[in-house]
């Protein structure tokens, strides 16, 4: 315990205290579904339905708005999956010569890279498209790929730094080369070290597909924009709730798998790992290996 367990009168303060701050919120909560509820009157006396009002939902009845939302995630789903292989390209290549031993290598490296991570993404992808000349896709795919490819590079280089000088030696004691050393024995470890960092740059990567609105690709935002201008102003709010939960169900999912890799990519609960002393032990807290006795080391026997 780094503190005093509380006594009554701070357990009352605490509870007072909750129970305030949880009216507070569902006071807010009221408030603002009661503002958007309430019908609007313009300076010309016209009256707009609240956004609850099922004049704003009805569209959701029309099949195609569904297939252009389909559409939209197909498309942004297509750009993360390429913009994602190739970022762990990227960033594998960049962990790789950030390491090596000459400085003719790790210097310009570091420059390169520092320029990528320092430069915005839409500014990336905007400049990919008119310098290369590629399609909306592609301007995406490759924007996304090096920006997030720089980052998860650095990170990949800190999980290699981070793993003990033996496992380096070791592999150079049994004749590896320092190029299969740090192939065989260190990137795989450092890798699954930090893979828990490297997918949860993945949900970064993902919402990052909006920006690619700045080459017009159809992705989902830019869908939901385009939905908006062909159906008018009063779908607006409905259109922006339905893409705000599709987001929303993306980015929980793959936060959900990288919290699930994070748990299994460490030491697992209950299991005994190399650095347990307790691993040697037997179940009376004894050494399970017994060690023979030697003849000198008995005590001498009494005369009868």
């Amino acid at each position: 315990m780094l503190y005093d367990a509380p006594g009554p009168k701070a357990r009352r303060r605490s509870l007072i205290g909750s129970i305030v701050g949880i009216v507070l919120i569902a006071a807010l909560f009221w408030w603002v579904i009661a503002t958007l509820a309430a019908p609007r009157i313009s300076a010309n006396d016209a009256v707009t339905p609240g956004m609850f009002d099922p004049s704003r939902w009805d569209v959701l009845a029309n099949p195609l708005v569904w297939e252009r939302f389909a559409g939209g995630v197909g498309a942004t789903l297509m750009m993360a999956g390429a913009a994602a292989i190739l970022a762990i390209l990227v960033g594998i290549g960049f962990s790789f010569v950030r390491t090596a031993k000459s400085r003719w290598i790790r210097v310009p490296a570091a420059i390169v890279l520092e320029f990528f991570r320092g430069m915005p993404v839409l500014l990336m992808i905007f400049f990919v498209f008119l310098v290369f000349s590629t399609g909306a896709y592609w301007a995406g795919v490759i924007g996304l790929g090096v920006y997030n490819g720089a980052i998860i590079g650095e990170a990949l280089r800190a999980g290699i730094l981070s793993l003990p000088k033996g496992q380096r030696e070791a592999g150079l004691v049994i004749g590896l080369s320092t190029t299969k050393t740090r192939m065989i024995i260190e990137f795989p470890q450092a890798f699954r070290q930090m893979l828990p960092i490297i997918l949860a740059q993945m949900v970064v990567l993902l919402k990052d597909t909006s920006l690619a609105y700045v080459v017009a690709y159809d992705e989902l935002s830019r869908t939901i924009q385009n939905m908006q201008k062909a159906l008018g102003n009063n779908y607006v709010f409905t259109l922006f709730i339905i893409g705000l939960a599709i987001y929303l169900a993306l980015n929980l999912s793959l936060s959900w798998i990288a919290r699930v890799v994070a748990k299994r990519s460490g030491p697992q609960a209950g299991k005994l790992t190399p650095e347990d002393p307790s691993a040697a032990l037997g179940a009376e807290g004894t050494r399970a290996i017994t060690l023979p006795v030697l003849e000198r080391d008995r005590p001498p026997r009494r005369p009868d």
